[in-house]
């Protein structure tokens, strides 16, 4: 006898829970299996029939284990009581699922209790003291009562639980026990549990505990604080939970993750994980191995992965865990530049800036017609369309795409006010954007343009109208994004100095000034234009001031510098 008994709490995957028992057992520790009443008769008659012939193994009475209810805790106690009946000799009893794995060979488990005769391994803290509940309840779990199947019958679970917070209804702990949490998977000496089963006020706390919320995690971690000589709380089963409570499963190409945990078990076992059955059940009992078992050696690794499948990667949405809105983490995945007026300012502006930059430069991204990629291409990285219809039923994803897709490389773009204008506010309130606007520039157009005049000044109304709104949302307290902003008088005043701060904050690598600007439309004659609008009484605030005669490019008047909206 090794001096080591076994629970395991079977309900599925009975193949290798007979693999397991006999792994068990075969090392000489004495196995007792609990099946779950929900399991067919003839599937458990099928399983016990396969373990026949293993002496030190028993089966108990079978309860129905339902998660979150007291059934689980009414197994492992009529399973511990049958452990300490038949086997005498068993010094600490473990407690095990059929999708547990010895990670070590047994007698190293085995030797590792033996030199701690009266120390029992169980994960038991105050609900002040840990960070793992989940679902709102901490101490309310055993204030309140719960009746209700949490997972059959959700509805009146949550009523119940509402109906007692209003009538504040509050149960006392029996004898003043403080109510302590854990791992339910834990290992105690023969003494502590003993001391529990045959404690005199054991009904008392039955009929408590049969009331509490998820009973298995609190139950044991509770009353072996009142019957144990020496606690060591943590469990000796490495078992892993994701950030909504449920635990990771491992599979084969976890193997190399649960070596380097050193732990003596591991749950929860993907059934069909052979490799992993083959590797950890087949082990040779070489020298014993006294490394203390550590699961925190791979804890970084599990932070990381519950990050990654909270937040995900900055500026990547998936079909499968697309995040609710203002959960990203990051709208985008990389800094790119809104340009708006540049292009209706200067002749042959994508190219030049272009060059200047080594940036990747488009047209209008947003024209009502049609998406204007650099070089006129009609589909982008990641098969993105120059269709308009298709870039409007989702122009978020649009954008967002056409960053992931082409990462490494920086995007920039024209927008103005005849553009769709659904992603001013998405364009202010990303970090990553650097937008910069020249107000009015989009006069340009109509003032070379050879239309009537009445159909201009209504078009000029709705663009400064369109123009005016799309600042107010950059000047917003909101706004995160690098955002510059130029009337047009200012901006060509010295077009060369504010070119540069642009090509500056892009980060371009040459450290040379820039030696030539774009060329710029002809204006001659564009404060006259300007004129005729307002004679028309339309008012055109947000080019600043030109004078009615002359050409407004010579026109000098003091310099007034950008202003750096945040």
């Amino acid at each position: 006898m090794s001096g080591l008994g076994v629970i395991m709490l079977v309900h599925t995957a009975f193949g290798r829970a007979e693999q397991l028992a006999r792994h068990w057992g075969a090392a000489g520790c004495p196995v007792v299996i609990h099946v779950d009443a929900i399991v067919p008769r003839a599937t458990y008659d099928t399983f016990r029939k396969a373990l026949g012939d293993m002496d030190n193994v028993r089966f108990t009475k079978r309860h129905r284990c339902e998660w979150g209810t007291w059934g689980i805790v009414a197994a492992t106690q009529e399973a511990s009581e049958l452990m300490l009946a038949r086997f005498p000799d068993v010094r600490h009893v473990c407690l095990a699922s059929g999708s547990c794995l010895p990670l070590r060979p047994v007698q190293e488990l085995i030797s590792y209790l033996a030199d701690r005769p009266n120390t029992d391994f169980i994960e038991s803290a105050t609900t002040a003291d840990v960070p793992w509940t989940v679902g709102g309840l901490d101490e309310e779990r055993f204030t309140l009562r719960f009746p209700f199947s949490w997972k059959r019958r959700r509805r009146m679970f949550d009523q119940y639980v509402a109906i007692q917070r209003l009538l504040r209804m509050k149960r006392k702990m029996p004898n003043g026990i403080v109510p302590h949490m854990g791992s339910q998977w834990w290992c105690l000496t023969r003494q502590t549990l003993s001391g529990i089963l045959e404690d005199p006020d054991r009904n008392m706390y039955d009929r408590f505990f049969k009331r509490v919320w998820i009973p298995d995690e609190s139950y044991f971690q509770t009353l072996a604080r009142q019957r144990s000589q020496k606690i060591e709380s943590r469990s000796l089963t490495l078992s892993k939970f994701d950030f909504q409570g449920k635990p990771h499963i491992f599979y084969d190409d976890h193997l190399q993750l649960l070596r380097r945990s050193d732990c003596f078990i591991a749950r929860k076992i993907w059934p069909h994980a052979n490799r992993l059955y083959e590797v950890f059940m087949t082990g040779t009992e070489g020298q014993s191995n006294q490394t203390e078992p550590n699961p925190g050696k791979i804890d970084r690794i599990f932070a990381k992965a519950v990050d990654r499948r909270t937040r995900g990667r900055p500026g990547l949405y998936m079909q499968s865990r697309f995040p609710n809105d203002g959960w990203e983490n990051g709208t985008t995945s990389g800094q790119y530049s809104v340009l708006q007026g540049f292009s209706d300012l200067f002749e042959d502006f994508e190219p030049w800036f272009a060059k200047a930059t080594g940036a990747r430069t488009h047209g209008h991204l947003f024209a009502p017609e049609q998406v204007q990629y650099s070089g006129d291409q009609a589909v982008i990285n990641g098969a993105l369309s120059d269709s308009a219809p298709i870039r409007d039923y989702n122009p978020t994803a649009f954008l967002t795409s056409l960053i992931w897709n082409t990462r490494g490389e920086r995007q920039c773009f024209q927008l103005g006010p005849a553009d769709n204008q659904d992603m001013n506010w998405f364009f202010s309130r990303d970090p990553n954007a650097q937008i910069s606007v020249i107000s009015g520039a989009w006069a340009v157009p109509l003032f070379r343009s050879n239309k009537n005049f009445s159909e201009l000044r209504r078009e000029a109304a709705e663009l400064q109208k369109l123009e005016s709104e799309f600042l107010d949302v950059l000047r917003s307290p909101y706004a995160k994004a690098r955002i510059r902003i130029w009337t047009m008088a200012d901006f060509i005043e010295n077009p060369m100095e504010h070119m540069q701060t642009i090509i500056d904050e892009i980060g371009f690598k040459s450290l040379r000034r820039l030696t030539e600007a774009p060329k710029m439309n002809d204006l001659a004659g564009f404060g006259q234009f300007l004129q005729n609008l307002k004679n028309q009484g339309m008012h055109p605030y947000l080019m600043g001031d030109f004078p009615v005669v002359g050409n407004p490019v010579g026109h000098q008047k003091p310099s007034r510098k950008p202003y750096l909206v945040r």
